[in-house]
């Protein structure tokens, strides 16, 4: 991007799409096409994959879906299924026809999740197998949503998981948050960061392997200053973007002369 405003004050360089790490995920719940072209306008620089979340869009005509991931593809950013609508489809038996809707309506990446139903190893495996061989960046999510749920998996499980897909494909695992970051994964009830369990994942996995859901700008401020402005970082609002990079290039308090 050219022309910048401001240009005299010097910041923390960026490294250009498509980059592998510094990735930042955003949250569509639903927006329509006019909100799409402003983020996209204003914020497109600074996004690398955008999810069109759980299962909002099966609610959505499919002609305005069809423009929404036609506008994000040509802006080099990549655009993946909700987990939760992928695990209806696996519910249903429906994967296959999922699969290949998902390739023709335009979508570039598939998330394969469990967050709400039992997906046996074997099963894992194969459909990491299938979307990669379809030609989609696959993403697989390890986590659950129910919180009594996802406190019994414990982080060797997690690590174990998490190698476990990558050798079977995967591009990144995400480290499940859900849109509210409390008590799930790596944030305890108040969303605080489990930094032990930070480390421990980031050492045994590589932080480069992973993507963290942070829909917390305080979760986001910790995770960069534990991990560098390379983290990748997922279930970023729509508007919080351009907060984020100020975050990532020390535009901000929080961060500013601390990375």
């Amino acid at each position: 991007m050219e022309g910048m405003a401001f240009e005299m004050v010097d910041i923390i360089p960026r490294e250009s799409k498509p980059r592998d790490t510094g990735l930042t995920m955003v949250l569509d719940k639903g927006l329509g096409i006019h909100a799409a072209e402003d983020l996209v306008m204003y914020a497109g620089e600074y996004i690398d994959i955008i999810k069109l979340g759980w299962g909002t869009h099966r609610l959505c005509p499919e002609e305005l879906v069809r423009r929404k991931i036609e506008l994000y593809s040509d802006n080099e950013i990549l655009v993946s299924n909700g987990g939760t609508l992928f695990e209806l489809a696996y519910l249903q038996d429906r994967i296959p026809e999922f699969f290949n809707y998902a390739h023709e309506i335009g979508l570039t990446a598939i998330e394969i999740s469990d967050g709400s139903i039992e997906l046996n190893r074997a099963d894992r495996n194969e459909l990491i197998t299938m979307g990669v061989e379809m030609g989609f960046v696959v993403y697989t999510e390890i986590g659950k949503k129910n919180p009594e749920d996802d406190a019994k998996l414990s982080t060797e499980y997690r690590i174990s998981m998490a190698r476990r897909d990558l050798e079977a494909g995967a591009a990144k695992v995400i480290m499940e948050a859900r849109e509210s970051g409390l008590g799930i994964g790596i944030y305890d009830g108040t969303g605080r960061l489990k930094e032990a369990m930070v480390k421990k994942l980031t050492d045994e996995i590589g932080v480069e392997h992973i993507l963290f859901e942070a829909p917390k700008k305080s979760q986001q401020v910790q995770l960069i200053l534990n991990l560098t402005p390379k983290v990748n970082l997922g279930n970023v609002r729509p508007e919080d973007v351009i907060p984020l990079e100020t975050l990532r290039r020390g535009l901000r308090g929080d961060t500013l002369g601390k990375i």
